[in-house]
């Protein structure tokens, strides 16, 4: 699977004005949900804060990848949120996060879980990468640089 299959246009924000950690989870859980009839905003921000819990998703360098499984999911489901300005999200170097992914499987997908993680790890380590996120204007601008990202060989 590919990031490109995650993401449709509907689940990119561009500029949310979410302020803290709680809220943008609130906003990719709602976005994730959108149009996922098996999945509701809380059963997703319930199971991206159980995983939070455990140990932030900030990588470092103002990027995070929440992510969670359900146990009624059927598919697997990514957000991307750019936001107005950057949140604590108790990153790993301890940077402020203006650049999430969420990422949601069912709960019996662990390898594929890994396998997006490790390509959402690579995507977000390619500096001019996430400097052309960080450039985009809109969300249609970020969902095709999103769409475009090929893994490395």
């Amino acid at each position: 699977m590919h990031i490109a299959d995650l993401l449709t246009a509907e689940r990119v924000a561009c500029g949310d004005p979410s302020a803290s950690k709680k809220r943008v989870l609130e906003q990719l859980s709602a976005l994730i949900a959108g149009g996922q009839p098996a999945l509701t905003p809380t059963d997703v921000f319930d199971s991206l804060l159980a995983r939070e819990r455990l140990g932030s998703t900030g990588l470092g360098h103002g990027v995070a990848i929440p992510h969670g499984r359900v146990k009624h999911g059927t598919v697997t489901v990514g957000a991307f949120i750019k936001l107005q300005q950057p949140i604590d999200f108790d990153a790993i170097d301890g940077e402020p996060v203006d650049l999430l992914f969420g990422l949601l499987v069912p709960e019996q997908s662990t390898q594929e879980h890994l396998q997006l993680l490790a390509q959402l790890a690579e995507m977000f380590s390619d500096a001019a990468f996430v400097a052309g996120l960080r450039a985009a204007g809109s969300a249609a601008e970020l969902h095709a640089l999103l769409s475009q990202w090929k893994p490395g060989p």
